[in-house]
């Protein structure tokens, strides 16, 4: 990918940092609900009390219930042993999807669930389950957790309808106890009134990533999400190379929901072109992070042969890559997925190129092509152990490089997908799709070892970790 480019600290001064934040009133309304059997102290007050507020009105493209766990017993409360439920009602048998927006504790130590409650009430037909992992430590006494921030979205994009939402409360735009979200501690049931035909709370399994992994299963709701700056990523919008120059924008990355994917939803990158440099648009999400130095490095692709629409043809990349943040470094080192479904450079296609870079210079690489088609979903993974770099597909080693193309320093991820040059006129569409990326410091581990991670981590509702000790 180092063909042409400029890797100098100027392609960063021009990534997208946004905030969104949604604001209104609504109403609310509620069916009968049976009263609380949760468990009391001796003076008949509950050891947890759970507070909510929200800044969203009832039509909203985004809800925004922000929840506070508050230990008022006389114990410490470990919060990985905490869950709490937050009910709605579904809009025309959607999908959904959640994530963390903000916290004290880190994101990466909240979990998020959505599931389908088994007797569906007139105002909770789903709830959201809340969790821990053991990172988000322990309440004292009298101690809170501080606001967490989190975002419910449809996966078509439409418009939620909160009014008829058990836990939706567009009077709370200030903390306060709400007894409408329920809480409990080791599957017990301590705050709260639970709606009929909520299922029994489970036990809940600790659920905590070793040091040195990372993990994101991109549950955004758009680029201008503010998780995805929080998370470590950014859109690319600056000039440079690779590709068309200039033409990066962060229009062309969004998170749609697909059936087919892990979860539901992936990241997207599109490249819409009309054969024009001003008719161009390419794809970047870069990690800020220098995440990946040695060790396992996977995500899960789905690469294209054909345009989403328009004449076929192009010289399209479509890429997933670990660089150096800087291109003049003498340390420098990148290590890349290029696939090419009609080839580039004068040579055919479909191919994929793994590739090796000892510099930024012009043709100071190792290369090998794997000359065939990969359309479809596939999981690439790097592994860089022992002074050897394995490129696999599907847990197939299909190249290997060491020496000087070793890692020499920490490198950040780039997802990709752009154009080496503009053949013909046209209006025409590539995507590329990631449903998710891992990865594990120091230690190669199988591609089986990569999905059972990924599988954990979906079944325990981590949608993003990252326990790197370069973040």
């Amino acid at each position: 990918m180092s063909r042409s480019r400029s890797r100098s600290s100027h392609r960063w001064r021009g990534l997208l940092t946004v905030m969104v934040v949604v604001l209104g009133a609504g109403v609310a309304l509620y069916g009968v609900w049976r009263t609380t059997n949760a468990a009391r102290t001796a003076d008949g007050s509950s050891p947890l009390t759970v507070r909510y507020r929200t800044d969203t009105p009832a039509t909203t493209p985004v809800g925004r219930p922000w929840l506070e766990v508050v230990n008022t017993s006389d114990q410490p409360v470990e919060l990985h042993k905490v869950t709490l439920r937050y009910y709605f009602s579904d809009d025309g048998g959607a999908g959904y999807a959640a994530n963390c927006l903000q916290t004290a504790l880190r994101c990466s130590s909240v979990t998020q669930v959505v599931s389908a409650m088994p007797q569906p009430a007139t105002t909770a037909t789903h709830y959201l389950r809340v969790g821990f992992t053991s990172a988000a430590g322990t309440l004292a006494p009298g101690q809170t957790s501080q606001g967490i921030g989190l975002q419910l979205y449809r996966l078509d994009r439409k418009n939620l309808d909160q009014a008829d939402d058990r836990s939706f409360d567009p009077a709370l735009s200030s903390y306060a106890p709400s007894t409408r979200v329920t809480g409990y501690v080791d599957g017990v049931l301590l705050w709260g009134e639970e709606p009929d035909g909520a299922p029994p709370a489970a036990s809940p399994r600790p659920s905590n990533a070793p040091t040195g992994t990372l993990f994101d299963n991109f549950h955004y709701t758009d680029v201008a999400d503010p998780a995805v700056t929080a998370n470590g990523w950014q859109a690319r919008t600056d000039g440079g190379g690779p590709g068309i120059d200039s033409t990066w924008s962060a229009d062309a990355i969004s998170f749609p929901a697909n059936r087919k994917a892990q979860g539901g939803q992936v990241l997207q990158l599109q490249v819409t072109t009309d054969g024009t440099r001003q008719g161009t648009r390419q794809a970047e999400l870069i990690g800020v992070d220098n995440t990946f130095l040695t060790g396992t490095i996977a995500a899960r692709i789905h690469f294209t042969d054909k345009p989403a629409d328009g004449r076929n043809g192009d010289h399209v990349i479509e890429s997933f890559c670990t660089i150096s943040p800087e291109s003049t470094s003498e340390r420098y080192n990148e290590l890349d997925f290029e696939y090419q479904p009609n080839g580039g450079w004068g040579a055919p296609g479909p191919k994929l190129d793994t590739t090796s870079w000892r510099s930024a210079a012009q043709g100071d690489r190792t290369t090998r092509a794997l000359n065939r088609s990969l359309a479809g979903w596939h999981t690439l993974m790097i592994t860089a152990v022992d002074g050897t770099v394995t490129y696999s597909v599907d847990g197939k080693p299909v190249f290997s490089s060491g020496g000087k193309t070793f890692p020499r320093e920490p490198m950040r991820i780039h997802l990709n997908t752009w154009l080496i040059d503009l053949p013909f006129a046209g209006q025409r569409t590539w995507n590329m799709q990631v449903n998710w990326i891992y990865a594990v410091d120091g230690k190669a581990v199988s591609a089986a070892q990569v999905q059972r991670a990924v599988d954990g981590f979906y079944k325990n509702g981590v949608s993003y970790i990252n326990t790197t000790n370069r973040q």
